[in-house]
C-alpha cells in the first residue's frame, strides 16, 4: 500500500494518535480516529457489493462523517465522486450519468434533491454508525497508481468534466509543498473554508492529512467566525480568495486581533490589492500570492515571502516538482516578458478527465498540461497571471461555465441567443451577467425562476441584459464574447440587480 492517501493516515495514526486530524465545531476527529473509522467504512462498502474502481457519489455538507467516507472509500479500492451539495436535481442527475456511481450518500437536507434526480440516496448516517466499533480488517489493497476522485469542473464546456487523480499524485501534491514551505509540516493548525466537494476543500483534506496537519473546518465562511478561530486555536496555515481576507480585515475586531500565530497566509483566484497587504503587513502577516488549477492538483505556484510585497502582481515560481513554460500558439516558448498560454507538468497533475479522451487529448499535450490561461514569465522564471483563456467566470472562489449558463438561459421561451459573461461583484469578485436577444423582451423574474430549478445559486445571472439587435458574431458566424464584453463591460452599473 505504499504511496498511498489510506498508508499516510495509517502512518499519523501510528505516529500520533491522538492528534487532531479534522476538527468541525465542537467535535473532533483524531488520526487514530480518522484510521480505525475509515477502515469500517471500507469493510462495510466492500460487504455491500463495492469492487475496486466503483464509484461512491457524496452530496452533502461537510462533516467529520463525510471526512470518514471519503477515506473508506479510498480504503476500499472505490473512486470518490463529491457532488455540489448546491446542484439543482437535474445537475445532480447529470454528473451521475457521467460516473455511474455504485452508491449515493446525502445528508438530511440534500437527500430530497438526490432523489429528485432519479437516485436513491443512502443516508450518511449509516457512516455516522460506525465511528465506533470492533476494529475492521481490510484484504484490499490499494494501488498507488489507482484514481480515487473524480472533481467536477467547470471551464469552457456546457457541462462539467471530471477532473481524476490518483493515490500517487494525491501524495505527490502534499509531498511537494512539503519539500517547498516547511509552514505545513506535521502538527500545523490550517484552517480550510471550503466545502468537500470542490477541489480546494477535497484538496486540502487529502494535502494536509498526508502531511499528519490538522484541519479546522467550518460550516459556511463567516468573518468573525473565522478571525475568532484564528486566534482561538493558533491557526499557523490560511488560505482563501482575497475576498475572504478583506472581509475578515474589514471587520472592526481586527485591528486588535492576535494573528501572531499565522506563519503561512496564501491567495489565490483573484489579485491582491496593495492595501490588502499593507493590513496584513501591518500585523505581521505577509499575504503569498499563489497561482493554480485543478487539473494541475491544487497549487502550482507560491509567491516567496521575501518578494510577496515588492511584486504583489506576481504569482512565484512553480513548486519543488513544477515546471512552468509560457508559449506562442505554434508551441515555441516566449521570451521574458512576452504573454502566452500557461503550460504546466508535475507528477501531480490529474491523470486525465473521466471518460474524455478528447478533452484530455486536447488538455495534456507531450507530457505538459494547457492551462488555458495566459501568463507570462519574467527572467527569473517568476509567473504572473494575466487573464483567461478560457469561458470561465469565478465568483466567491468558484468556477462557473458561461457556456453552461448558456445553455440553460437559451432552453426558455423566447430567447434566441444568450450570451453569459462576468460582471464585478463588490462581495464575490465577480457575478455572471446575462445578455440576451429575442423578438420581444422577456419576463426576467421568470427566466430567473428557470435558472434557479436548473442551476446552482452561485450559477444564477444577478444581472440580465436585453438586446434587441442579434448579438455581434465573428467573421466565422460564431458568437463574439470579445465584442459583447466591449459593449456591456459597464452595464452592470445601469442594470438592477435580479438576484
Amino acid at each position: 500500500m505504499a504511496q498511498t492517501l489510506p498508508s499516510a493516515v495509517a502512518w499519523w495514526a501510528r505516529m500520533r494518535p491522538d492528534q487532531p486530524a479534522v476538527v468541525l465545531g465542537d467535535d473532533t476527529l483524531t488520526y487514530g480516529e480518522y484510521k480505525s473509522w475509515s477502515d469500517r467504512v471500507a469493510a462495510m462498502l466492500i460487504a455491500d457489493g463495492l469492487e475496486p474502481g466503483d464509484r461512491i457519489s457524496i452530496c452533502a455538507a461537510n462533516s467529520l462523517a463525510y471526512v470518514a467516507l471519503i477515506m473508506g472509500t479510498i480504503r476500499a479500492g472505490g473512486i470518490v465522486n463529491p457532488i455540489n451539495f448546491r446542484y439543482t436535481p437535474r445537475e445532480i442527475a447529470e454528473q451521475c450519468d457521467a460516473t455511474q456511481p455504485r452508491f449515493v450518500f446525502a445528508d438530511a437536507d440534500f437527500g430530497k434533491n438526490v432523489a429528485a434526480s432519479g437516485r436513491k440516496p443512502r443516508p450518511i448516517d449509516d457512516i455516522d454508525a460506525l465511528r465506533s466499533g470492533h476494529a475492521a480488517t481490510i484484504a484490499h489493497d490499494p494501488d498507488p497508481d489507482a484514481p480515487v476522485v473524480i472533481i467536477a469542473t467547470s471551464g469552457s464546456t456546457a457541462k462539467p468534466k471530471g477532473v481524476v487523480f490518483t493515490n500517487r499524485s494525491m501524495t505527490a501534491y502534499a509531498a511537494n509543498w512539503a519539500l517547498e514551505e516547511t509552514s505545513s509540516a506535521a502538527g500545523a493548525r490550517v484552517l480550510s473554508l471550503a466545502p468537500l466537494n470542490t477541489s480546494a476543500g477535497f484538496v486540502q483534506l487529502m494535502h494536509y492529512t498526508t502531511q499528519g496537519c490538522t484541519i479546522f473546518m467550518l460550516p459556511k465562511f463567516e468573518p468573525m467566525t473565522a478571525l475568532r478561530l484564528i486566534e482561538r486555536e493558533r491557526i499557523t496555515c490560511f488560505g482563501a480568495v482575497p475576498a475572504f481576507f478583506e472581509f475578515i480585515a474589514a471587520l472592526p475586531e481586527f485591528a486588535n486581533a492576535d494573528l501572531s500565530s499565522l506563519r503561512l497566509a496564501t491567495a489565490g483566484g483573484a489579485r491582491v490589492s496593495r492595501q490588502l497587504l499593507e493590513a496584513y503587513r501591518a500585523k505581521g502577516i505577509i499575504i503569498r500570492q499563489i497561482y493554480g488549477q485543478t487539473e494541475i492538483g491544487g497549487n502550482a505556484t507560491m509567491m516567496p515571502e521575501h518578494l510577496a510585497l515588492d511584486a504583489p502582481e506576481k504569482c512565484g515560481w512553480g513548486s519543488v516538482f513544477m515546471d512552468l513554460r509560457v508559449v506562442h500558439p505554434d508551441g515555441s516558448d516566449c521570451a521574458p516578458g512576452e504573454t502566452g498560454e500557461i503550460l504546466m507538468r508535475s507528477p501531480s497533475m490529474m491523470l486525465g478527465y473521466w471518460r474524455n479522451p478528447e478533452e484530455t487529448a486536447r488538455t495534456i499535450r507531450n507530457g505538459w498540461l494547457h492551462s488555458g490561461d495566459i501568463g507570462a514569465l519574467d527572467d527569473q522564471g517568476m509567473l504572473t497571471f494575466i487573464d483567461r483563456l478560457k469561458d470561465l467566470i469565478i465568483s466567491g472562489g468558484l468556477n462557473i461555465s458561461a457556456a453552461e449558463v448558456e445553455a440553460v438561459i437559451t432552453e426558455f421561451p423566447g430567447i434566441v441567443e444568450a450570451m453569459v459573461i462576468a460582471a464585478p461583484d463588490t462581495k464575490f469578485g465577480e457575478t455572471p451577467l446575462a445578455v440576451i436577444h429575442g423578438p420581444a423582451e422577456i419576463d426576467v423574474r421568470a427566466l430567473i425562476e428557470h435558472c434557479d430549478a436548473n442551476l446552482a445559486n452561485y450559477k444564477v445571472p444577478r444581472y440580465v441584459a436585453y438586446s434587441r439587435e442579434p448579438l455581434p458574431r465573428l467573421a466565422t458566424g460564431k458568437l463574439s464574447k470579445p465584442a459583447v464584453r466591449a459593449r456591456y463591460a459597464d452595464a452592470y452599473t445601469q442594470l438592477p440587480r435580479v438576484r
